[in-house]
């Protein structure tokens, strides 16, 4: 009769994170670029609807807010993909 090595699995709770600190860290610096691009882009309507308001179609709302949008997306993508050198 041989005896077999009976080894139970350790039920060992391991609080693992998915992503690093870092990873964190990059992603809410991307939600905060992609939150102040929308907050950029908010505005420059009229009071009155039949009255055109040509300050809708500004640097800022044109130009500046889209690209820190697109910045802050690229961040995102960035945070998922980003290892961390192990030592």
């Amino acid at each position: 009769m041989s005896k077999k090595n009976k080894t139970t699995p350790t039920n060992t709770v391991q609080n693992d994170f998915l992503f690093g600190k870092k990873n964190y860290y990059i992603m809410l610096a991307g939600l905060a670029i992609i939150a102040l691009g929308f907050i950029l882009m908010s505005g420059g309507g009229s009071k009155d609807p039949n009255v055109f308001n040509p300050e809708i179609y500004n640097f800022q709302r044109i130009r500046l807010a889209p690209t820190l949008v697109i910045i802050g997306f690229a961040l995102q993508v960035y945070a998922i993909l980003y290892k961390e050198k192990k030592s």
